[in-house]
């Protein structure tokens, strides 16, 4: 799928008429863990020097079936860095599929909620709602999104990040 299609280029197009000097950098990286993430962010911090940071990372860890407490150590530093930063930060949540056990799987979507509760920071619940049952909105594997799901995705968002630019 092209970038330009995707649910980050669409949220660009839809802030711009309301915040034209909002500048979205979409620094996503397939297959990204909240690892990747955390040894990355300093550096796009110093680069963007941002006001807002959608962070939407850790599908990747639960797939590869990493401990939840590194998972969710890796999102509380995310979390800090970006608020010592003075960005004010949406956590989006996922869900894995139901493979993965319903202990784990229970306890990861959980760790979403209980992160935005203590960090008092908004939270998109399921990236994927509408999307992820569909099988004419996933590609192929069953796991990632196709150009049509976009739109939802964005939709899934949108009312929180709306939020979140408001309260600032």
């Amino acid at each position: 799928m092209q970038t330009e299609r995707g649910s980050v280029a669409l949220m660009a197009k839809k802030l711009s008429p309301t915040y034209p000097d909002l500048k979205v950098v979409n620094a996503s990286i397939s297959g990204e863990t909240t690892s990747g993430g955390l040894t990355r962010l300093p550096k796009l911090i110093d680069r963007h020097q941002p006001d807002y940071i959608v962070l939407e990372l850790a599908a990747n860890d639960g797939l590869r079936g990493i401990p939840l407490k590194v998972m969710k150590k890796n999102l509380n530093a995310l979390i800090e860095l970006s608020q010592k930063a003075g960005a004010e930060v949406l956590l989006v949540g996922v869900r894995l599929p139901p493979n993965y056990g319903p202990r784990y799987t229970k306890r990861f979507f959980e760790s979403f909620e209980e992160l935005a509760t203590q960090y008092d920071i908004n939270r998109v619940p399921f990236l994927m709602e509408n999307v992820a049952l569909n099988p004419d909105l996933m590609q192929g594997d069953r796991l990632h999104p196709n150009a049509k799901a976009q739109t939802i995705i964005l939709d899934n968002v949108w009312p929180f990040l709306q939020e979140t630019l408001n309260n600032n």
